[in-house]
């Protein structure tokens, strides 16, 4: 993990327990315990898995090991991982990659002394993403860039992860405007190459609602509303202006945080133009029949 972060995630869930109390629990050894917490040793994945505050930390995962990684490399440290990957050409399918990216996906770019580690890494929530990403995500990454996508699912919280593993996918994705670490540190836009296509532009916007967008009916109301949050305000301002591009238009930025669209022409341009992919928000428009009609009117 990340320095600092293996011992964090140790000290979270400890609280108020003694290492003894703790390490009981945990069904190991208190001096391997300590170990994990002083950073003197990897921490095993399953234990990871274990470990109920694991999703918070799952981004500062940066780095598999095989078991006897010490032993067969005889305790070297690795190069990372250069392995070549398909080049995409810009189109649609690559849009809305990135749209995904925006919303649920982190990049990661570790270079330390002799050795360097990078990722692309989206994750979802194994109850309602799971046939989104194992359907349509994973294959989406492999037909892109020609490489295996590898899946891992939490056993104690909601997380489901999709990696891509690889310096030339970050270097690619990098070339396309996505920086890596903290997305909204770093700010992150929709890229001008994506906004000046309206196909391209309707990908991404659809990948940034399969992934941060909600369906809903509205309390005591017979409406539907589908909503968008995301704490980076640049972002929400290039989702906005993207809708009304596409003639789709959007209520103001509310809570600084979302953008809604609730009116019934709205609705239905939207799910004429974009839609989705992600089954927990198209299998509520088949439930509530909210389909656009061939008029281009909620039904």
């Amino acid at each position: 993990m990340k320095k600092g972060k293996q011992r964090e995630l140790v000290s979270k869930e400890k609280l108020l327990l003694s290492w003894k109390e703790f390490s009981k629990k945990l069904n190991i050894k208190e001096r391997k315990l300590l170990s994990y917490y002083q950073e003197e040793s990897l921490i095993p994945e399953d234990l990871f898995n274990r470990l109920k505050y694991n999703y918070e930390f799952s981004e500062y995962v940066i780095e598999m090991r095989e078991e006897n990684w010490g032993k067969t490399k005889g305790g070297r440290i690795s190069t990372g991982n250069t392995k070549s990957i398909q080049t995409p050409q810009e189109s649609i399918e690559l849009a809305e990659f990135y749209g995904i990216m925006l919303g649920d996906g982190n990049l990661t770019k570790i270079k330390d002394y002799k050795k360097g580690t990078y990722s692309a890494r989206i994750v979802g929530d194994s109850r309602k993403d799971k046939k989104y990403l194992l359907t349509f995500v994973k294959p989406l990454i492999e037909t892109l860039f020609g490489i295996k996508a590898r899946t891992a699912v939490s056993k104690v919280s909601n997380a489901m992860i999709v990696e891509a593993v690889g310096k030339n996918i970050v270097d690619f994705l990098e070339s396309k405007e996505f920086k890596p670490g903290d997305k909204i540190r770093n700010k992150l836009r929709i890229p001008e190459w994506i906004k000046q296509n309206p196909l391209y532009l309707s990908a991404c916007l659809r990948g940034l609602y399969d992934t941060d967008g909600c369906i809903y009916k509205l309390t005591n109301q017979n409406s539907i509303q589908i909503s968008f949050s995301n704490r980076n305000r640049g972002l929400l301002e290039d989702l906005r202006e993207g809708l009304i591009s596409l003639g789709i238009f959007p209520s103001k930025i509310t809570k600084e945080k979302e953008t809604n669209i609730t009116k019934k022409t709205e609705l239905a341009k939207f799910l004429k133009l974009l839609g989705f992919h992600n089954s927990k928000h198209l299998d509520k428009v088949k439930m509530w029949k909210i389909a656009p009609s061939s008029s281009g009117q909620i039904q």
